[in-house]
């Protein structure tokens, strides 16, 4: 296994301790166990470790308070830079399902091996079977039936849970995928995109070479920091921002 590829699993507490542990488990096919975090918020921390005894302790990361996956990232990657300045990772939330993991794993694979060469910002993207206003949609450049493409592809907009006119649009012209939360990117590189179009959350964790284990020094950035998510603060506005598409099973609640 490549010994610089990371999992960031980000535990706001929204999901159970079951689908954590379910979570963890579905990357060990694809990464060393070392390298598999959790971000969650202190007052889970004990939950965590109960969930994962398995987890090393330097590998959970607990945030003192919610500030939404823009400043969850930013802990993780700046965390990761430190250990590893050639770190890649994958992020993505603790409450998904998923179904056909074997192929799950090929999907992730192949998106770690692409963003390894690519400076780029990826995104999981769905193809979706219906429409369904439940789910953000992304659209990618490559215009119509891109949802029959195989391999990245560029991203052109992103829309938050439509109308149900508008999802039956979408689907018809084959260029929108369902908005899967799960990232892929260099360390370095999520970084860079932060400083460039959130100062204000970056700002906060100057210094952080020297104090990212300080507590203290954590306590007094998140207290101050604003929340704000990747795809509002991030993706949506850069021009790095790449989508692989993705044939398994997978919600962001048990709808399958």
């Amino acid at each position: 296994m490549n010994s610089h590829r990371y999992c960031v699993i980000m535990a706001d507490g929204t999901g159970s301790l079951k689908q954590l542990k379910d979570t963890y488990e579905r990357f060990l096919p694809v990464l060393p166990k070392e390298n598999i975090l959790v971000v969650t918020l202190a007052r889970y921390g004990q939950d965590a470790r109960r969930a994962l005894p398995q987890l090393l302790p330097e590998n959970l990361l607990l945030e003192p308070m919610a500030r939404k996956t823009a400043p969850c990232m930013a802990l993780a990657a700046y965390t990761l830079q430190v250990r590893d300045p050639e770190a890649v990772i994958v992020a993505t939330p603790c409450d998904l399902v998923i179904r056909d993991e074997s192929l799950f794993a090929r999907t992730i694979s192949e998106a770690f091996d692409y963003v390894e060469e690519n400076d780029v910002l990826m995104t999981l993207g769905i193809v979706p079977k219906s429409p369904d206003v439940n789910f953000g949609y992304i659209q990618v450049k490559e215009g119509r039936n891109a949802h029959l493409m195989a391999g990245p592809l560029q991203v052109k907009t992103f829309t938050e849970k439509p109308s149900a006119e508008l999802a039956e649009v979408f689907i018809r012209t084959g260029e929108f995928f369902w908005n899967s939360g799960i990232f892929i990117w260099k360390a370095a590189t999520i970084t860079a995109e932060m400083e460039t179009y959130l100062p204000e959350v970056t700002e906060l964790f100057r210094g952080w070479r020297e104090n990212i284990g300080n507590s203290l020094w954590l306590e007094k950035a998140y207290a101050e920091c604003p929340k704000v998510s990747l795809d509002y603060g991030v993706m949506e506005h850069t021009s790095h921002a790449w989508l692989y598409p993705a044939r398994f099973g997978w919600a962001d609640i048990d709808r399958l």
